[in-house]
């Protein structure tokens, strides 16, 4: 199925809740933004009226979508969405490498530099993930 191109949002229509909840996005008077019925949510316009974004969340990311004419589409904002796995191989690509290493190394004070090392960059995910997810 091909991309559907999206259509520009009009601040004037009423448009179904990107959240799922069954909700109706209604225009708030004065603003570039719309409020869901249901949800309580507030969405603003943005980039030249295609793209609508989750104003307030406790998502570590914005939200986004896109309106293709009968349905919200996901609008994937580039490389925020692919942190972790990108971090995830920059990590794991020298543990790999460092590893075999380290266990060919004759028993000595070497193998303990090795073995914190390897411990230190395991812990460096668990704190990406954490500071990412965060409230």
């Amino acid at each position: 199925m091909p991309p559907q191109k999206a259509q520009k949002i009009d601040l004037n229509a009423e448009y179904p809740c990107p959240c799922r909840r069954k909700g109706c996005l209604q225009p708030i008077t004065l603003t570039e933004a719309m409020g869901c019925d249901r949800c309580q949510q507030i969405f603003v316009v943005e980039e030249n009226g295609y793209i609508l974004e989750q104003l307030s969340t406790s998502y570590p990311y914005k939200r986004a979508w896109r309106w293709s004419g009968h349905r919200w589409i996901t609008a994937h904002t580039g490389l925020r969405e692919s942190y972790l796995p990108i971090a995830m191989c920059i990590i794991l690509i020298p543990l790999i490498v460092w590893l075999p290493v380290a266990l060919r190394l004759p028993p000595s004070q070497n193998v303990i530099f090795w073995a914190l090392l390897v411990v230190l960059v395991l812990l460096l995910p668990a704190l990406m993930v954490w500071l990412a997810y965060r409230r």
